[in-house]
């Protein structure tokens, strides 16, 4: 008797074991990113697109997410991609120095007034092909923006450009840097994720980040003053695979890829991140902070010809590079109208 129950309980579990075996998975992607495991980021987006990819393969593709930069820092993420340290990425392509100085154009003051919008704009350019030579050495699948970023500081409030003067002030990219500089502040260069430190360091006297960041960077805790200019600045990203991992795939699970690609996520994106702004606004509000609005945005008579000299000082720079910059400029007012706020 006890002989027959031991080989009716082997049976069952090498019948498990099979089981399991078919299930697994034929390919892991490793998804790397900065944002925290915490984040609304990492759990309303890239976890979502990870369970989607999975459920649509039928479990033959599974995702595992690295956050909070732990397979490659920031500024290597791309690279990381490219040389398949990961396959996947999310990243802000501004991140790479001079890499997507075109994709960038999308930064430039008065272009983005949402997430929504500005993802409408820099998918758009891409699905144009204005901008997809810039990533010929990855697979890119969506690209997105945040919404508008704004300035944060702990101890002086800015109201006009002359309040920033000798401000250092964490910039995210060389395209927001110009602007600062042409602002007189002191930009410092960083990603993200290292802004909380270096302000808590007196390292920086401010950020410029969207509500967005600010939530999700917990910087609320160290800085109290927050001025928006509207639409000053955007900042680009991508969701990017290795190519040849893309191209070792069976067609039947490259359509999964297809299928999770493209406009869509650029829209589940661009809201995620809206509704993040929200939070944060409302968070900083909750919490008695004070809030000045340049009343006209960028287009206030103060800030305008400092921001104009800005636009026009990258334009011009990509120009004598012999990039089309005005071209993707011009294109990307164009979208700026059509795509909606």
């Amino acid at each position: 008797m006890l002989k027959k129950i031991t080989m009716t309980a082997i049976a069952g579990l090498m019948a498990i074991g099979a089981t399991t075996q078919t299930q697994a998975a034929d390919v892991t992607l490793r998804f790397a990113h900065f944002w925290p495991a915490v984040s609304d980021v990492h759990k309303n987006l890239f976890q979502v697109w990870a369970d989607k990819v999975k459920e649509e393969s039928g479990g033959k593709i599974e995702v595992q997410i690295f956050p909070s930069a732990t397979l490659a820092k920031p500024p290597a993420q791309y690279e990381a991609v490219k040389n398949r340290i990961a396959d996947v990425t999310a990243t802000v392509q501004g991140y790479t120095a001079n890499r997507f100085p075109l994709t960038q154009v999308v930064e430039l003051p008065g272009l983005v007034q949402s997430a929504k919008h500005g993802s409408c704009i820099i998918q758009g350019l891409y699905d144009e092909g204005l901008i997809k030579s810039e990533y010929k050495d990855t697979r890119p699948l969506f690209l997105f923006t945040h919404g508008p970023g704004h300035i944060h500081t702990a101890d002086k409030l800015v109201k006009e450009p002359a309040d920033l003067a000798g401000l250092r002030i964490r910039r995210p990219t060389a395209v927001v840097a110009k602007l600062l500089e042409e602002l007189n502040a002191k930009p410092v260069g960083m990603p993200a994720p290292q802004s909380y430190q270096s302000m808590q360091r007196g390292v920086i006297d401010g950020v410029a980040l969207p509500y967005e960041g600010i939530a999700v960077f917990r910087l609320n805790e160290l800085a109290n003053k927050h001025t928006e200019v509207g639409g000053i600045y955007t900042l680009s990203f991508i969701v990017t695979m290795n190519s040849k991992v893309y191209d070792s795939l069976s067609p039947e699970l490259k359509k999964v890829i297809d299928d999770n690609s493209g406009v869509n996520w650029s829209k589940t994106a661009a809201k995620v991140f809206d509704d993040i702004d929200v939070i944060g606004h409302d968070l900083l509000v909750k919490e008695g902070h004070e809030i000045y609005k340049v009343e006209g945005g960028v287009n206030n008579p103060a800030w305008k010809p400092i921001v104009d000299k800005a636009t026009e000082s990258y334009l011009s720079e990509l120009e004598s590079k012999g990039l089309p910059a005005r071209k993707v400029y011009a294109r990307a007012q164009e979208l700026s109208k059509s795509c909606g706020k």
